[in-house]
């Protein structure tokens, strides 16, 4: 779908919308004028006012609107806030229906509400925001407001010099249909594996040493991947008694690991883990269907899930997430339901409900074969709510992606008082986020509001070729983060 800018080079913000409404709409910036599928953005200014219209032809349709605001008003926010409004109230014509988050787009949708009330606003006067201004449905008003909340809770426990530490995995068994991330799938092959954790185990040290000299504590670990527990018993083990010689651990919240497959999950290994101190467990079924467990590409059964899991619980761990993606190849809204009904009836502390995101890097992107409509992803995804507010659990911290089915987004569920804190400070960017190992990425977060962001190399062998860089580039890190507090 075409867009064509006029009087402002505000693309991004338009640009966004668009892609969000639009989402099967190939995106096209032009110069040239057209009549068919495309948008034109204007910003007109006069003396007094600076109005915003936006035009948008579809399907041999027409439609526009505009919003303005006083010039004497303009702040670059307010000024990308008219341009997004008229963009949304042109499209509004053109869809089926109203979109659940109005002209909100991006991966933070809670960022706006938690903002206004972390500056003091009051959860009243945060929903008439995201009702008047974007135009966002009564619902998922309620559910950004949740979120918000605890991520309001979860800042009120930090304290400038704070930070989380990520350690990245980049391994897995095997590779699902539906993932994108950089990791190298091993099946037999383990071989990469040592020397890639002795790097690692380098990294982790020399990243302890500068974070001990500028005075900063750890609030909270996630060891993620790929699969980190494709590492062994001995490899966990070792991995683990780095990080807590390493670091000073007086003021960390919660140290998690991302256990994800069953299958790489045993007695020993997960015995292992807890004795050395990391508290959480992350076990990822994503769905309870054994047939759709074969059509993404795993190689266990729903039942491998159920036994991880009581071997979790008997681990010790003080707190359990499960996964689990609507919208999965071959699967339809009775699986779904069924596979939330079953994870439900486990109990686990955290149940986090994600909507398939078919991206470039994935299998199922050249093979979408299977996959439910956007109405079935919505009865799916109202059927999670309705089930896990009904449960107990209240939503904690959420965020979207590109090319998600029917726009939807990722839910953390918790019961009380058991939200993962890493997962608030790294989605809302409350603090800054320290990353070792492979595929990493590093954001220091600065008083006024920005980030800096300091990537490691992706794929496993290039991260040890590149390790003298990675060390140098932590340094120069640490260098930056001086100004940061």
């Amino acid at each position: 779908m075409k867009l064509k800018l006029i009087g402002h080079d505000d693309r991004y913000a338009v640009e966004q919308l668009q892609m969000a409404l639009f989402p099967l709409e190939p995106m096209e910036n032009t110069e040239e004028v057209f009549d068919d599928n495309g948008a034109v953005s204007t910003l007109h200014r006069s003396r007094v006012w600076l109005t915003a219209t936006t035009r948008i032809f579809k399907d041999g349709r027409v439609s526009s609107a505009s919003k303005r605001l006083k010039v004497c008003d303009e702040t670059v926010r307010l000024r990308r806030q008219i341009l997004q409004q008229s963009y949304y109230l042109a499209a509004l014509p053109l869809l089926q229906e109203a979109p659940a988050w109005g002209a909100l787009s991006g991966v933070r949708p809670t960022k706006i509400a938690t903002k206004h009330l972390l500056e003091g606003g009051t959860l009243r006067s945060a929903d008439r925001i995201l009702r008047d201004v974007y135009f966002v449905s009564p619902q998922r008003r309620a559910l950004a407001l949740d979120c918000s909340q605890a991520t309001v809770k979860a800042a009120a426990l930090l304290e400038p010099t704070d930070v989380s530490l990520y350690v990245g995995i980049p391994f897995c068994p095997t590779r699902c249909s539906y993932c994108s991330f950089v990791s190298r799938t091993i099946g037999k092959r383990t071989e990469l594996i040592e020397p890639y954790l002795q790097a690692l185990l380098t990294e982790i040290r020399h990243t302890g040493k500068l974070l001990e000299n500028s005075g900063r504590k750890l609030r909270t670990i996630y060891i993620g991947g790929g699969t980190p527990t494709t590492l062994s018993a001995s490899q966990m083990r070792s991995l683990i008694t780095c990080i807590k010689e390493s670091f000073d651990l007086s003021r960390c919240l919660e140290f998690t690991v991302e256990g994800g497959r069953p299958d790489t999950l045993q007695p020993e290994k997960l015995n292992t883990i807890a004795q050395c101190g990391a508290d959480r467990m992350s076990i990822n079924p994503q769905t309870m269907i054994d047939s759709v467990l074969k059509a993404c590409g795993r190689i266990h059964t729903a039942q491998d899930i159920v036994t991880a899991y009581h071997q979790a619980v008997d681990a010790g761990f003080r707190g359990i997430n499960m996964d689990l993606i609507a919208g999965l190849p071959t699967d339809g809204f009775s699986g779904f339901q069924e596979s939330l009904d079953r994870v439900i009836a486990l109990s686990p502390d955290n149940i986090t409900v994600h909507t398939l995101a078919i991206k470039k890097g994935a299998d199922l992107y050249e093979n979408r074969k299977g996959l439910s409509s956007q109405e079935e992803v919505a009865r799916m995804v109202d059927y999670a709510e309705d089930a896990l507010r009904s449960a107990g659990y209240v939503p904690y911290y959420l965020y979207r992606q590109k090319y998600m089915s029917g726009s939807f987004e990722n839910v953390g569920w918790c019961k009380p008082d058991t939200e993962c804190l890493y997962n608030i400070y790294m989605m809302e960017e409350l603090h800054t986020v320290i990353s070792v190992g492979g595929g990493g990425m590093n954001k220091v977060t600065f008083p006024d509001g920005s980030i800096k962001r300091f990537h490691n190399p992706k794929f496993p062998e290039q991260y040890i070729q590149m390790l003298d860089d990675v060390l140098r580039q932590k340094e120069e890190l640490f260098e930056l983060m001086k100004g940061s507090i």
